[in-house]
């Protein structure tokens, strides 16, 4: 799928387009090539972790066609548009950011448009790579087959009996518990 047809992807989704979408597809076809895969829906060879939410997202998920649903994409939210892509069956994984300079440059390849956020616009989709993106091999902080996980696998929480699945509840003395009822979710229940 060539960049325009992916943008009018992404745009479709976002209801317009935008710098950060044109990123994120660039970043996201720059990901593929890096890992040595094409865009599916159906392969699971391809894992995203995006460190922001957004339209950067937008723009991965249409050059990527990895998604939440899948099970292929997932969201760290660093505040950061950049994203890491792992070609699951090696376990090389690439991180993907925009330059630190990459407005600033943005003005340099359309120095007729005065206004930043339409330089931009015109710019993501044509600039070299090279000058858009940085890429860097990272070594993964966590196990990839425990996060990716086996499908079918439940248990049920020993405090709240809430169904836990994809191997995500945490053992104590060899009981189950969700990570809320642990004390490790990002919620706690009101008294």
């Amino acid at each position: 799928m060539n960049l325009k047809a992916i943008l009018d992807v992404a745009s479709s989704d976002h209801s317009h387009l935008c710098p950060r979408q044109i990123l994120g597809a660039r970043i996201g076809l720059k990901g593929l090539a890096l890992c040595g895969l094409e865009a599916s829906p159906k392969s699971k060879r391809l894992l995203v972790i995006a460190e922001t939410d957004g339209c950067f997202v937008d723009g991965i998920s249409a050059a990527t066609r990895c998604t939440v649903g899948h099970r292929t994409l997932r969201i760290e939210d660093y505040g950061k548009v950049a994203a890491t892509f792992i070609n699951v069956e090696t376990g090389q994984a690439m991180r993907i950011a925009p330059t630190l300079d990459v407005r600033e440059k943005a003005q340099r390849y359309a120095p007729e448009e005065k206004r930043h956020y339409f330089a931009q616009l015109q710019a993501y989709q044509t600039m070299p790579d090279e000058e858009l993106m940085t890429v860097q091999e990272v070594e993964l902080n966590f196990n990839l087959q425990a996060l990716i996980s086996r499908s079918g696998v439940r248990v049920h929480c020993e405090t709240c009996g809430e169904e836990i699945i994809n191997e995500r509840e945490k053992v104590i003395e060899g009981k189950k518990y969700c990570l809320a009822c642990a004390g490790d979710g990002y919620y706690a229940l009101k008294p």
